[in-house]
Formats: C-alpha cells, sequence, structure tokens
C-alpha cells in the first residue's frame, strides 16, 4: 500500500475519478482519494484495506470495485453515497490517495509504484495528512466528548473502531 499526500485541483469530478480508475486498471491497483479533512491517519486507511480485503477474500464484499470497498470501510458505512462525503469534491481539495495491488499481482511492488507515480502527477503539493479537521472527523464518525472523555485511546483509534465495527453491523 502506498499513500500519496497532495492537492487534487479538481475541474470535472467524474473526469478525475475515472482517471484514477484508469490508472487503477492499467496497474491492476485499487486507486481511492480522500478528502484528507476526514482521515484520521495512515492506519485509519491501513485498517480500511486490510477490511476490505478480507471481505472479498471471503465472498462479503458490497462493492464490485476494491477502491470503493475500501472507502466504505474507511468511512464506516455501508452506503457509498454516505461513504462518497470522505471522497475528494470539485475545486482544491486536500487529498490522501491510497494505492494497493490487487492480490496475487505479480511484481505488486512495481504495480504499485507505477500506479503511485501517475497519481503523483495529478495532485499539487500541500494538503495531505496535515490537512486533518479533527471536529470535522469526529462529526463524520460520530465521536461525542463522552466517549472521547471515557478513554485514553485517541481519535485515529477511535476511527479504526468504527472499520472494524462495520463487519459487525452486516
Amino acid at each position: 500500500m502506498r499513500l500519496l499526500e497532495g492537492v487534487a485541483e479538481i475541474d470535472d469530478l467524474d473526469s478525475f475519478v475515472a482517471e484514477l480508475g484508469a490508472i487503477g486498471d492499467a496497474n491492476d491497483c485499487a486507486v481511492q482519494a480522500f478528502d484528507a479533512r476526514y482521515v484520521a491517519g495512515r492506519e485509519h486507511l491501513a485498517s480500511a484495506l486490510a477490511h476490505a480485503e478480507r471481505a472479498f477474500e471471503r465472498g462479503e464484499n458490497v462493492a464490485r470495485e476494491r477502491a470503493v470497498e475500501v472507502l466504505l470501510y474507511a468511512a464506516g458505512r455501508r452506503q457509498i453515497r454516505r461513504a462518497l462525503t470522505m471522497g475528494v469534491e470539485a475545486g482544491e481539495t486536500p487529498a490522501v490517495v491510497l494505492v494497493a495491488a490487487d492480490a496475487g499481482v505479480p511484481d505488486s511492488e512495481r504495480a504499485e509504484a507505477a500506479a503511485a507515480n501517475a497519481v503523483a502527477e495529478r495532485l499539487a503539493p500541500g494538503g495531505g495528512f496535515d490537512a486533518r479537521d479533527d471536529e470535522r472527523v469526529r462529526a463524520f464518525f460520530e465521536i461525542g466528548d463522552a466517549e472521547l472523555a471515557a478513554t485514553d485511546a485517541g481519535l485515529e483509534a477511535l476511527v479504526r473502531e468504527r472499520v472494524a465495527l462495520l463487519d459487525v453491523e452486516k
């Protein structure tokens, strides 16, 4: 898995998403862009990827595409429309883009590197994990003051719990 950080400057969202899909298809990789303001951290996305891969292995996936399944887990939601809130939008969006080779791809390192290089060309400097907005993350994942006060776990750990709970809610 590779995570790229930057600012997505998007004139046409459908075209941008199609470009990422084409990059993924050409390199046998899942490529998913996230609005960095909603991403709790690297482990948040690593956990979403692990859960999505396990769902595909077990035949329990909701989405047909791995990238969309990763988005669902990252958002902690089964409805694609609600999960898309975590995606990038038209205009300038601080972004984190996940690139992960499909299971069984020979030379997966090369495939991920090629896809990551192609994605990097579409991102401007800035954005990334530094753009995380804790209040936005808390609101999206419904993490209130009482929950934060009841544990010494950090925000990213609580978000990863939401990712894991998605399997329970199936």
